[in-house]
């Protein structure tokens, strides 16, 4: 039961440090464009890997 006077404040006090960084990011407008990166991550801009000097027969052995 002694531990319950420990946990509940370590508790209490990480559930604010949690509700602190969330309205900070709130404030500093982190969500600003959520469905910019929604689409943003579905473009596909990447270059082609090259090709692979190595045959999978090299690769096994």
């Amino acid at each position: 039961m002694n531990i319950l006077l420990l946990l509940i404040p370590v508790t209490l006090m990480m559930g604010a440090i949690g509700l602190g960084a969330f309205f900070w990011a709130m404030k500093t407008d982190q969500f600003d464009d959520p469905e910019g990166d929604a689409r943003r991550i579905l473009q596909t801009e990447d270059r082609p890997l090259p090709p692979r000097h190595r045959t999978d027969r090299e690769v096994a052995r």
